[in-house]
């Protein structure tokens, strides 16, 4: 089996999405992240979900999670406030993460190794021109691998 035959289609992000649309998309999906691509459809990077929270807290709930406590649940509701009018270049680390992606040729080994390697538990599964055709989520993954 290989990549092509795993793969889905999946929602994609550019870098001037708006944050918050970007987060509408990850919790619509269930998804651990999001594939940003340029304008041609060219992976460039991932955003995971986590790094939408990250800019979403206040720094003293990061720093200190107990702080977050002092935090009612009318004001933690609208937390993602908190992204304002950022896009999603603003929610990139500096140092972006290697990009995780695969030919459409790849097996199920090759896809668990980028995966592993890179540590983000989703993959873009690319054509020659390097424009995406799909993506694996780690979920995806194990049910192909487990037969389930």
């Amino acid at each position: 089996m290989h990549a092509a035959d795993v793969a889905i289609q999946m929602s994609v992000v550019g870098e001037d999405t708006p944050a918050r649309e970007a987060a509408r998309v990850l919790a619509a999906q269930d998804l651990p992240g999001l594939i940003v691509v340029d304008r041609k459809g060219r992976p460039l990077t991932v955003l995971a979900g986590t790094q939408v929270l990250r800019m979403a807290l206040p720094s003293y709930c990061q720093d200190d999670p107990a702080l977050a406590r002092v935090i009612d649940e009318a004001a933690a509701d609208v937390i993602l406030d908190g992204i304002g009018d950022r896009s999603v270049a603003d929610l990139l680390p500096r140092n972006r993460p290697e990009l995780p992606a695969v030919s459409g040729n790849a097996t199920l080994l090759e896809v668990a190794a980028v995966m592993a390697r890179s540590n983000v538990p989703l993959v873009a599964v690319v054509d020659a021109d390097r424009v995406m055709t799909g993506a694996i989520t780690l979920d995806g993954l194990l049910d192909r691998m487990l037969g389930t």
